[in-house]
């Protein structure tokens, strides 16, 4: 019989220790609204990882969950795509974002933006993001840059609609700089 209540009880610690250590280190989220096409849609299901920023720092491209900062009078957490992180200059004008004085390719916008920021230099321990859906979306071109303490974690693998299973697109921004392309060499 005591060995029967041992493996009962270690059973029941194994679970709350497996549960402890999944609330700290992923979440599911819903995507809301329409800020993220066309890459992601209302309804979708996603799982963040919120264990690799303990580890590391957020990256250009990353998308990422965020709670919203409190000028923006909004509780129910955003998600974003990082454009710029501490040190950086941002910059958008007539429809391109510049990070570093560099234009950026950015394949996965919904359509460019029709509005204009003004050269600044992002903070330490603050980030620019912005929505995909740059036209509609609510992020840092109207609230400004983001303290870093309100990064939740980051999107990592999309769980639903069945259609969109998968791992989430990130695109560093060495894919997002234009390529400097060789001339053939004559012989």
């Amino acid at each position: 019989m005591r060995a029967f209540l041992r493996e009962i009880l270690a059973i029941i610690i194994v679970a709350v220790v497996i549960f402890i250590l999944l609330q700290t280190t992923i979440q599911s989220f819903e995507v809301y609204g329409d800020c993220m096409e066309p890459n992601f849609e209302e309804g979708q299901r996603l799982i963040i990882n919120k264990a690799v920023y303990r580890f590391r720092e957020p990256q250009r491209g990353e998308v990422i969950i965020l709670h919203p900062p409190p000028s923006t009078h909004q509780s129910t957490p955003f998600i974003k795509r990082i454009i710029a992180v501490p040190g950086d200059t941002i910059e958008i004008e007539e429809g391109v974002v510049y990070v570093n004085s560099s234009p950026l390719d950015e394949p996965y916008i919904k359509e460019p933006p029709s509005y204009t920021i003004k050269r600044q230099k992002i903070p330490d321990n603050e980030y620019f993001v912005l929505g995909d859906n740059r036209n509609v979306a609510y992020d840092s071109h109207r609230w400004g840059t983001l303290p870093r303490q309100n990064i939740i974690g980051k999107a990592w693998l999309s769980i639903w609609p069945p259609s969109e299973w998968g791992l989430v697109a990130h695109y560093p921004l060495q894919e997002q700089l234009p390529s400097t392309k060789l001339l053939p060499q004559l012989p």
